[in-house]
């Protein structure tokens, strides 16, 4: 799991940034080195990367808005993706998202008040097999139901920090 950092100055931004400058289409890893370094990527670093990569801040914007895996704001201690690919919802992946939305008080992309938990769609955990299919920080559950799930939930807030 990635440790989130509250402060990062702009020296150290332009530091892990820089070495894509030059690269072709390398916005995208230094988008996902901002994110790996702070575990999110803020607002005042996208002036920084629209300055380096000679783009405008909307288009950097607008990079981060579309990939759904960049972060905008910081997640939970647990990130919870619920697939959401053809298998997991022929066997009840969107009732289990339904469920898992109303148990935790957020919507997908969010982060409960806490900080404990955040909830991601997936689109493929390559466990078909088992469906509907969960992913809590790097451990993926099957054959999911509503009870599992607040089974599972309620042993990981044990071992939230």
């Amino acid at each position: 799991m990635t440790v989130q950092k509250d402060t990062i100055s702009e020296a150290e931004i332009r530091a892990l940034i820089t070495p894509f400058a030059k690269e072709p289409g390398g916005l995208l890893p230094a988008l996902a080195a901002v994110q790996a370094d702070l575990g999110w990527v803020p607002d005042e670093t996208l002036p920084i990367l629209a300055d380096i990569f000679n783009l405008s801040r909307a288009e950097v914007h607008g990079t981060v808005s579309f990939y759904h895996d960049f972060r905008r704001a910081p997640a939970g201690q647990h990130i919870i993706k619920i697939c959401q690919a053809e298998a997991c919802q022929a066997m009840g992946s969107r009732a289990l998202t339904h469920h898992a939305r109303k148990t935790l008080g957020v919507d997908l992309h969010q982060t409960e008040e806490s900080g404990t938990f955040s909830l991601e769609p997936v689109y493929c955990l390559g466990n078909c097999a088992c469906s509907p299919a969960i992913m809590i920080d790097e451990k993926v559950y099957g054959r999911v139901d509503a009870a599992r799930f607040d089974a599972i939930i309620a042993k990981t807030k044990g071992t939230a920090k």
